[in-house]
């Protein structure tokens, strides 16, 4: 009687180096254009936000959070706001500086919405370009204070 072994039975297959060394091959090339492409379409195609499009008021904080003579960035809906609770009442920007886009600050001891890139200065109660190279003012959001609540948007 004959043994046999796995090497001379017809009904196993066996993968040799070569087919592994393709299936090793194929699956990187897979692997490294998935690696390049989806952060590419997470870039392209970033999720939708909670708050985007419905349009309501959103909690943004308190004003223990920022009390009076303080500001504060907040994102809404993607974007980021500038809240500054002053004398005058609670106002809210955009943080966004009109001359190259960077995130604008507020400043306590200034009592100054600043962007730190090129010195531009924004009146805190206004937002109009006080100093500095910035074409337009901030544009203006709508804000209420519903007891401690400070909220961004219309109703």
């Amino acid at each position: 009687m004959e043994s046999t072994t796995s090497a001379t039975r017809p009904d196993k297959k066996l993968v040799s180096r070569r087919g592994f060394s393709r299936f090793l091959l194929g699956f990187s090339f897979i692997s490294t254009v998935a690696g390049a492409i989806i952060p590419i379409l997470g870039y392209l195609l970033p999720p939708p936000s909670a708050n985007a499009g419905n349009g309501g008021r959103v909690l943004v904080g308190t004003t223990k959070d920022i009390p009076i003579g303080q500001g504060k960035v907040v994102p809404v809906a993607g974007k980021p706001v500038m809240v500054i609770n002053s004398n005058d009442g609670v106002h809210a920007f955009s943080a966004i500086c009109t001359h190259l886009g960077c995130i604008c600050m507020y400043d306590p001891v200034r009592k100054m919405i600043i962007c730190p890139c090129h010195d531009g200065q924004f009146n805190p109660v206004t937002g109009v370009v006080v100093s500095g190279p910035p074409p337009k003012p901030l544009a203006s959001i709508a804000v209420s204070v519903d007891g401690d609540n400070i909220f961004i948007g219309e109703a």
